[in-house]
């Protein structure tokens, strides 16, 4: 039976194999489900949040993986609008990637509100006058193009395809797929400038307060720039795992060196922008609020952090992406891309975890935030959910449409 949902023409692990791999990735979600039970039904006192940081661990998780899912209306709008069709190897893997990481970040949610029975009040009463409405308007309606984008790879599935009905229905969506990449590319550009955008019109909170460009905070810019530098390098990284994994050659070299290439250049041009808006923000910004730039950095926040960002995490990846013998070296081409992921997961942290932790007022002092295992429970458990949804498409669907033309079957 399993064998007749696999695509035509490819080789996948037995049977037995495949189940072996879903018990381990089962086991980490139940620890997830289990940690998440706890919050939902004793309250978030389980949890390292407190009066000092409404703000922990799933807001990170959630900030970041909602800007790594940026790969998927990138690559889309690179594919779709601009007509890269060198990335149409890619595109499935990449709104494979976007559709968990959008539909993890909405189950993150669920714990991060406390009370998830009442999160349609944020739809039905909504407050027109924070950021926040947007952002959740703007996350929903991605969620649900993503699902659209998605629909089209399982209704290709080699049983469902048989379906005359499916098939008809499924060559459709293909042919006007441009309408949703251009969708999703709105949507997404809007929520991630959002998010950027919430932080920097925080007077009080000196550390991510940022000074007005246009109507907006350059926060709303900055983190759509670091969505769109970061995001196609979880796609790609995707790529290079699976194809680690499988030992097969999945994508052509052409569509993966491309798409670093493109990443590249989105990344130095974000590294430049956040390095301005650092020296700014230190030299005029925080000191027209009274704040010295010393004041930002205290144990264990230290300056480590913002070195991590912009030069471990920012700056070499952007020179291996760019520089042709290194991002065709495999594992310097992987190394480019944890440390880009990386750096975004910082960069959400910093302005999520740090900005709440160091004092604003004279009787404050810094607070130091632990997440409790609750926490990271469910945050690893998106991880495991990720793998679920990576391997049941991989197995079952023709995710990488040359995956027969690069490794025939004798």
């Amino acid at each position: 039976m399993d064998s007749a949902l696999i695509p035509e023409g490819v080789r996948r692990c037995s049977f037995k194999a495949f189940c072996l791999w879903l018990l381990v990735i089962f086991a980490v979600i139940g620890w997830g489900v289990l940690g998440g039970f706890l919050v939902l039904w004793k309250g978030l006192n389980v949890t390292g949040l407190n009066d000092y940081f409404g703000f922990g661990l799933y807001i990170t998780a959630d900030l970041a993986v909602i800007a790594l899912g940026a790969g998927a209306f990138f690559t889309g709008f690179l594919t779709y609008v601009i007509g890269k069709k060198e990335l149409k190897d890619i595109i499935n893997l990449a709104v494979v990637v976007g559709f968990i990481c959008y539909t993890g970040a909405q189950l993150v949610l669920l714990l991060e509100i406390g009370q998830p029975i009442r999160g349609w009040f944020s739809f039905w009463h909504p407050n027109v006058h924070s950021m926040l409405t947007e952002v959740i308007f703007c996350i929903t309606c991605y969620t649900i193009v993503l699902t659209i984008e998605f629909l089209p790879l399982i209704l290709e599935n080699r049983q469902l395809d048989k379906v005359p009905e499916f098939h008809f229905f499924s060559h459709n969506l293909h042919e006007i797929m441009v309408v949703f990449a251009a969708t999703g590319t709105f949507l997404s550009f809007f929520h991630q400038g959002s998010l950027g955008g919430l932080y920097g019109v925080m007077f009080a909170r000196p550390f991510a307060f940022r000074e007005g460009f246009f109507i907006w905070p350059w926060t709303f810019f900055l983190f759509v720039a670091s969505a769109i530098a970061s995001g196609p390098a979880l796609t790609i990284l995707v790529t290079m795992m699976v194809q680690g994994i499988t030992r097969k050659k999945l994508v052509r070299r052409e569509a993966i060196s491309l798409l670093a290439k493109v990443t590249g250049y989105l990344l130095a041009f974000y590294m430049l922008v956040k390095i301005l808006d650092t020296w700014w923000w230190a030299t005029h910004t925080a000191p027209n609020m009274g704040v010295s730039f010393s004041e930002f950095f205290q144990a264990p926040y230290g300056l480590w952090l913002l070195f991590a960002e912009i030069v471990v995490c920012g700056i070499i990846p952007a020179i291996i992406f760019l520089t042709p013998k290194a991002r065709a070296d495999d594992v310097l081409l992987i190394v480019a891309c944890v440390l880009d992921c990386a750096g975004i997961v910082i960069n959400r942290f910093v302005f999520t975890v740090q900005n709440l932790a160091l004092p604003v007022m004279p009787f404050d002092r810094l607070e130091i935030y632990v997440p409790t295992w609750q926490e990271w429970a469910p945050t690893l458990a998106l991880i495991a959910y990720g793998a679920l949804i990576v391997s049941l498409s991989y197995r079952y669907l023709p995710v990488f449409p040359r995956e027969r033309e690069l490794n025939p079957i004798d």
